[in-house]
């Protein structure tokens, strides 16, 4: 009788640990996605920074290499 009380102490136990070690896989997810969603953003925004420079700057501009050469 004493075995089968170790047993399911045991078991216990092991079904605990397992549903702490999930809790802490869900909350990590959780924060991956949402550190996912804000470099989303950030690089939504940095493109969208970065294409403006690129439009304002006479370097990117496209230019008439025809009239140019000889």
């Amino acid at each position: 009788m004493n075995c089968d009380i170790d047993g399911d102490m045991e078991n216990q136990v092991e079904m605990e640990e397992k549903t702490r070690l999930i809790n802490q896989v869900l909350e990590l997810q959780h924060t991956l996605e949402e550190e996912n969603l804000k470099l989303k953003s950030e690089n939504q925004v940095l493109g969208q920074y970065i294409e403006n420079l690129m439009s304002a700057s006479s370097v990117f501009q496209t230019t008439d290499t025809k009239g140019k050469r000889k």
